[in-house]
């Protein structure tokens, strides 16, 4: 190939085609857990994580409630993949050689947000949320009054046991229990100018995929995690568990789990709870769907 700047851009726009087709295929599981929150900024803070709305009856004026504010704040990341080609091999026409390498980098621009929210699911445990607490954790405090205030009385949201994690989840909120928070969306870039010093230094041109993006936790209310073996009574212990949390001033919250989220080695045993047997003997048949991403592996 006759290198010139219009056969350099041709060999972008087909690169970039590659990439971008990989990119809309590539299936992804993060929307079931997580809330898509755009940014405009370098950091969102999230207020207003624990009031939830409640409504009563409107006799004179109306109520203002002075909820308690947390300053739980979530900070972008820059998050980048690049490769050198080198101009020899744009010369001898083996570009054919690069185009699964563009194709596997637009499969991992989709699947990032997904390895970014199930290790934050993982990492429940030791990272805290908007309470203070980490996000799973046997003392959450819940206040007398529902403005935050008055005697707290702690609240457990985890299961200790020495068995690997699952989690059961409610994802029917329009705010689901994790959050990815997305500021500049993933793009790829080229340079590939005959003057660019990596061409005149190196003799190659570059080619990169950047975003800047952050996850956090929404409503620790909307998760369980436990540790314990994945029982029909363990499972039963979880949902009665969150169907029991209560807001600020004891307000029932009206969680409904209805996702249980598994490692692989727990699959086979969350689809004998979760999938009605031939005897119709399964109490939990239908309860709840199975999830068993990969990252959790």
């Amino acid at each position: 190939m006759i290198i010139t700047p219009a056969s350099l851009a041709a060999l972008y726009t087909a690169f970039k085609a590659e990439f971008q087709k990989a990119q809309a295929a590539t299936p992804t599981d993060w929307q079931r857990i997580a809330t898509l929150v755009p940014s405009s900024s370098a950091s969102n803070t999230y207020g207003w994580l624990g009031q939830f709305p409640s409504f009563r009856e409107w006799m004179g004026e109306r109520v203002l409630k002075n909820m308690a504010a947390h300053g739980y704040t979530i900070t972008n990341k820059s998050y980048e993949a690049s490769v050198g080609i080198p101009r020899t091999a744009i010369e001898d026409d083996e570009v054919g050689v690069y185009k699964p390498l563009f194709e596997e980098m637009g499969r991992a621009s989709t699947a990032h947000p997904d390895e970014l929210v199930f290790g934050l699911l993982k990492a429940g445990q030791s990272e805290k949320c908007y309470d203070g607490q980490y996000f799973f954790d046997v003392d959450h405090p819940v206040y007398a009054s529902n403005d935050g205030t008055g005697t707290a009385v702690s609240v457990s949201n985890f299961q200790e046991g020495t068995g690997p994690a699952w989690y059961l989840l409610d994802v029917s909120r329009a705010i689901k229990p994790l959050i990815f928070q997305k500021r500049r969306d993933y793009a790829l870039k080229a340079m590939t100018s005959l003057d660019d010093e990596s061409v005149f230094m190196r003799d190659e041109y570059r080619y990169g995929v950047d975003a800047r993006a952050q996850v956090g936790f929404g409503f620790w209310q909307f998760a369980y995690c436990s540790k314990a073996p994945l029982t029909p009574e363990n499972y039963g212990a979880a949902r009665a568990a969150m169907k029991a949390f209560k807001g600020d001033g004891g307000r029932p919250l009206g969680v409904n789990p209805g996702l249980l989220v598994v490692p692989s080695a727990l699959e086979g045993s969350a689809r004998k709870i979760l999938v009605k047997d031939a005897n119709g003997g399964n109490e939990w048949a239908g309860t709840a769907e199975v999830l068993a991403p990969s990252w959790l592996d």
